[in-house]
């Protein structure tokens, strides 16, 4: 990754909150889905209280951005808005700044299930690296003011007529409290092995 910066955006990124909701826009245009427009103010908000991660080029050009959103009172968050400009996509940078965004929501809210729905299988493919898990949407968020961030997308009505079961898109979930009960297991499993593994060899 050093052809690119990535790092929390600050106050001095505060000027490209115009580019970056017309990257969102043109991106969502693009892929044919109909993610909310942002305003510029929005962004702002996002980058004053240091809950969005910005990357550039090495020369100094906008190249990607994605931002933290919180949901039910802060038990649900997700990274959202993350895109990349088509100039520089395919060099891995959507993943460095999803990893970086993932980072940036564990700090901040270490007890918050993450949670998104995508279509893009590339999407999909880093949450799994990140640790999420496909689930069904009644896992998600019951925060209504989610759900109709998803009104304006084309597929809308197959969302309402499954009744916010299924759509297109594909849940997925990073619950901590699950991946502290896993390595707990994790590590009694191994402290097995390795006592049967004494047991047998006769080393104490």
């Amino acid at each position: 990754m050093d052809k690119f910066v990535v790092s929390v955006a600050d106050a001095s990124h505060k000027q490209y909150a115009n580019d970056i909701v017309e990257l969102i826009a043109d991106s969502a245009a693009k892929r044919g889905t109909g993610i909310a427009r942002r305003s510029p103010e929005y962004i702002e908000t996002k980058i004053n209280d240091g809950k969005a991660i910005i990357a550039f080029t090495k020369s100094g050009k906008l190249a990607g951005f994605c931002y933290i959103e919180t949901w039910g009172g802060g038990k649900y968050l997700a990274n959202s808005g993350l895109v990349v400009h088509p100039d520089f996509r395919n060099h891995g940078l959507a993943a460095a700044i999803k990893t970086r965004a993932f980072k940036l929501s564990r700090d901040k809210y270490p007890e918050a299930k993450l949670f998104g729905l995508t279509t893009s299988m590339a999407v999909m493919k880093i949450n799994s690296d990140l640790g999420y898990r496909p689930v069904a949407f009644s896992e998600l968020t019951d925060d209504t003011e989610f759900w109709k961030g998803c009104s304006s997308c084309v597929n809308y009505d197959i969302l309402t007529r499954k009744d916010h079961k299924m759509c297109l898109c594909t849940g997925m979930l990073y619950d901590p409290e699950e991946k502290k009960r896993q390595w707990k297991n994790r590590s009694k499993r191994v402290q097995e092995k390795i006592l049967k593994w004494k047991q047998k060899v006769q080393i104490k």
